[in-house]
């Protein structure tokens, strides 16, 4: 899993994209920075949102209650913010 704690400013967005379903947990940056967010969670009512949080949170080192979705509920494309 890659060091993220560097985006753990208070204030700071962070866009990821998700993909539910997949064959395991993991956090990928692409070459242009981009997050994104695998989990083995079903996309039903938020769990694989809840999973991404818990994912991202652990990356950044900070806990998951201060992460907050801002935008992307039910799509691919998130956004986060940190509290």
């Amino acid at each position: 899993m890659p060091d993220l704690t560097h985006l753990a400013l208070p204030g700071a967005t962070i866009p990821v994209r998700a993909t539910p379903k997949a064959a395991r947990d993991r956090i990928v940056l692409t070459d242009t920075d981009e997050i994104r967010v695998y989990v083995t969670t079903v996309p039903e009512g938020g769990k694989a949102t809840k999973a991404i949080q818990r994912l991202l949170a652990k990356a950044m080192g900070v806990a998951p209650g201060r992460l907050t979705l801002i935008r992307g509920a039910a799509h691919r494309d998130k956004l986060f913010r940190l509290d």
